[in-house]
């Protein structure tokens, strides 16, 4: 047991410095993108299925109230949350439509999709990203392994992509990503 708990981390030590220097760019734009977002009166809205909807929800967690410091709040919403809506979408038009029918009714010019798949070919997340160029909002792509069918979308702005087999490992890193994205969004908005 003892070995499979230090592979685990030792894995997670590896995966990061592996990732640091490559994720500096695409962290950086995506959070330039989201400030000028909400510094425009834009909002973020964040998909994802399964512990990427826990992450979406994660992440407008600490946006809408706080991460590290006290601030104003920032708009942010997270698609995975209202299972009336999400049921409803699924039952009359189809699964692949929940995140996308959503962007329809409360997606504006100059928002930001925060769409997360660690495939990177979550078909309801690639029509969300489809629906996100219809209306003009720019998407950023969490992903995992060779970054799927997002990582090659058009309508992605910025790809973040952790290029790992695992899923848990990948999952690890997307947490670590966002954490680092609302540290910078704090800095960059109340110098926090």
């Amino acid at each position: 047991m003892q070995d499979i708990i230090r592979k685990a981390m030792l894995d997670g030590v590896e995966l990061r410095q592996q990732c640091t220097e490559p994720l500096l760019k695409p962290l950086t734009d995506t959070a330039n993108l989201m400030v000028q977002c909400l510094q425009s009166g834009g909002k973020i809205l964040a998909c994802g299925n399964g512990g990427s909807a826990a992450d979406a929800q994660h992440f407008v967690a600490e946006l809408v109230n706080r991460f590290e410091i006290n601030r104003k709040a920032l708009a942010a919403i997270s698609l995975t949350n209202d299972a009336s809506v999400m049921t409803s979408i699924a039952n009359d038009f189809e699964f692949n439509a929940v995140f996308s029918r959503q962007i329809e009714a409360l997606g504006c010019d100059g928002d930001v999709l925060l769409a997360i798949s660690t495939s990177g070919d979550s078909p309801n997340v690639l029509k969300a990203i489809d629906e996100a160029v219809l209306a003009n909002i720019s998407s950023v792509a969490l992903t995992g392994r060779d970054g799927g069918k997002m990582g090659l979308h058009d309508g992605v702005s910025v790809h973040i992509n952790i290029p790992h087999a695992s899923t848990a490992r990948v999952q690890e890193m997307h947490i670590t990503c966002l954490h680092i994205l609302c540290t910078l969004i704090d800095e960059r908005m109340f110098g926090g």
